[in-house]
């Protein structure tokens, strides 16, 4: 997984103390004191509240029974307008007062406070600020538009699934990991493969010399994938694979290994990455163009959902494009654009957008600034439930559903002091649990120099343990709800998110704006930005260019022995000599045919897979029929 030597720091608010001068009582009775009316008008306030959230739990309940009403009933206010007015008052006398007599003696730290996307962070955000407040977008957990989580229960139900990258050397050395972490409370897999794999290179191939095994485990056969699950039983697991050029090929592989165990395709459950698009714009790991990368993605999410409904054939990735630069803002509003695109790109083929839809899934990075991660999180399932729900006229809830991955920002980890590395990743888990993420991988501290030791992922997987069962933060649901803070930063980055979506559906649509790298010069922007900061000291990173050590003591990592190449290529060798290699031919040829024509290319290439075709030679059918992609330029 790339890691970089930056962090974001997390954007710390002034805090402010309410006024500590004492009211005096009225020496007699007569009219009411402002205090008291403010008082009264609270309490109005809250029987409003109360009275407003039977109405919001009765019209829930209705949606399910009843999708897209052609006419919404009037919103309903949050807030009782005399509380509000009241507040108001109060907060600009705090200001005029309180406030400028502080600032008056010790200036702020900064002019002016913002988030890592550049959100303005007010001096003091109040039940005033959420005037407009309404009860339907914040709704309950488990209804639409699902601002508050996508279960009812949450984490009081079920604990999000513990997950950890696993996947280096040989096949045969990820199995050992898969099953020490499986023996350390690990409850789903998580594969990383090699730049070859993700490439669509076999080891043997010279484009593979010096990357084999290296960033992941190495796959050239259905052997290898044979060997990589080998005593694992995959109807009692869930399995993520982190691929997307080659996804399809890894995807027949796992059937393949499915079905020699007994197990058919729809008993198999979990999650492949496949997301084309955002390699184009951040990730950079492709073999061919958009427009036909996208048509297999449209394939495999046609077959997935005909075949295996308890897998998800893409993971719609906004992880990739927060690491290449992005700010929060364009990580949530890119990762949605493209979400938006493989479903009309579905839609256009004629599928049912209830059919499918279900089994579309997300990836977000988590970074440092704790509050911005959270209301990420909260933002983008409100989006994905109204454009699922208006713009595509889905009336399954589960359609509206934002199901999500979630992992902690690799970019952020320093290679200086990387024992901090452990801290960062905390606070970043965190901010994932807060935010109401189903699924969470936590980074090691060592990543930023080689793939992780056993002894270092362990303290990540624990890291997560800790939080699930010492923090006390899966006793309650969605606690940060209603905090005026977090719901005024989940509008605006809905807000900006949407501005950005506008433009690309302008453009003509996400593949349109990714041909045009439209996307990708604005991530270059903000990564530009973010570096400038950190160069002139505007933002400060621990460690790297704050409270900098004079010497960091070393730390152990783990090496990747040359030999692992060497193995791989005799054992590929070994498949190609014991295999039927006119079969072998024939199923190429008809992958070939399916490329060539509209046939859904899963069904071949799940035949070749199985014949022992290997993942190169499938993928040089790829660029055969159209062609290796090269990049233009973008400044």
């Amino acid at each position: 997984m790339p890691a970089r030597t930056s962090s974001k720091t997390v954007a710390r608010s002034i805090s402010t103390k309410s006024s500590k001068k004492a009211v005096a009582p009225p020496k007699k009775a007569g009219k009411p004191s402002k205090l008291a009316k403010a008082g009264k008008a609270v309490a109005k306030a809250s029987k409003a509240v109360a009275k407003a959230g039977k109405a919001v739990a009765k019209a829930s309940k209705a949606v399910v029974k009843k999708a897209a009403p052609k006419k919404k009933a009037p919103a309903l206010k949050a807030y009782d307008a005399a509380a509000v007015k009241a507040t108001a008052k109060a907060s600009e006398k705090w200001a005029k007062e309180e406030l400028a007599q502080i600032t008056s003696k010790m200036p702020l730290r900064r002019k002016q406070f913002v988030t890592d996307s550049g959100i303005p962070i007010p001096d003091l955000t109040t039940l005033a600020d959420r005037k407009d407040e309404q009860l339907e977008r914040i709704g309950l957990p488990g209804q639409f538009p699902f601002t508050r989580g996508t279960q009812p229960t949450m984490y009081r139900g079920r604990l999000w699934t513990m997950r950890q990258f696993a996947g280096f050397g040989t096949p045969a050395d990820t199995n050992k990991r898969f099953k020490y972490l499986i023996s350390h409370g690990m409850t789903g897999l998580s594969t990383a493969f090699d730049m070859p794999a993700l490439m669509g290179y076999d080891a043997d191939h010279s484009m593979s010399r010096g990357e084999v095994g290296k960033e992941g485990v190495a796959i050239s056969s259905l052997r290898d994938f044979e060997i990589l699950f080998d005593g694992i039983q995959l109807d009692k697991v869930t399995t993520s694979m982190t691929i997307n050029a080659s996804a399809i090929v890894a995807l027949c592989m796992y059937i393949a290994v499915g079905e020699k165990q007994g197990i058919p395709m729809s008993k198999l459950a979990g999650t492949i990455q496949n997301d084309m698009l955002k390699e184009y714009i951040a990730q950079k790991e492709w073999i061919v163009a958009p427009r036909p990368a996208v048509r297999i993605v449209t394939d495999m999410i046609e077959f997935c959902t005909k075949n295996m409904p308890k897998w998800y054939p893409v993971s719609i990735s906004g992880y990739h494009i927060r690491e290449a630069g992005a700010t929060a803002v364009q990580e949530l509003a890119f990762t949605l654009a493209d979400g938006i695109g493989y479903v009309e790109e579905c839609v256009k083929r004629g599928m049912d957008v209830d059919a499918f839809a279900p089994q579309l899934s997300f990836f977000w990075d988590v970074h440092n600034d704790f509050f911005e991660e959270i209301a990420k999180f909260r933002a983008a399932r409100r989006i994905w439930a109204n454009v699922l729900r208006y713009r595509f006229g889905a009336k399954n809830p589960r359609s509206w559903q934002l199901k999500t991955h979630a992992q902690t920002a690799g970019v952020s980890l320093t290679a200086q002091q990387p024992y901090n590395n452990v801290v960062r990743t905390a606070l970043q888990a965190m901010a994932a649990v807060l935010g109401g993420t189903q699924s969470l991988h936590t980074n090691s501290l060592d990543e930023t120099y080689a793939l992780p030791t056993e002894e270092s992922v362990t303290i990540a997987l624990r890291t997560q343990q800790l939080i699930a069962h010492e923090s006390g933060v899966d006793r309650v649901v969605d606690p940060l709800a209603g905090s005026y803070y977090v719901e005024y930063l989940t509008d605006e980055m809905e807000k900006r998110a949407m501005e950005y979506i506008r433009r690309i559906d302008e453009m003509g649509g996400i593949i349109r704006a990714v041909e045009e790298q439209y996307p990708q010069k604005e991530i270059g922007e903000s990564a530009y930005r973010f570096q400038r900061e950190v160069e002139q000291g505007d933002r400060l990173i621990v460690g790297v260019n704050a409270f900098k050590s004079e010497k960091d003591a070393p730390i152990e990592l783990l090496h990747i022995d040359d030999k692992v190449a060497e193995e791989q290529k005799a054992r590929l060798a070994q498949v190609k000599a014991e295999r039927n290699n006119e079969a072998v031919q024939a199923a190429l040829a008809k992958v070939e045919a399916a490329a060539r024509g509209t046939d859904n290319m899963m069904p071949p290439v799940l035949e070749a897979v199985k014949a022992y075709a290997t993942l190169g030679e499938i993928c040089d059918v790829f660029r055969k029929v159209w062609g290796q992609y090269r990049e233009g330029g973008a400044f």
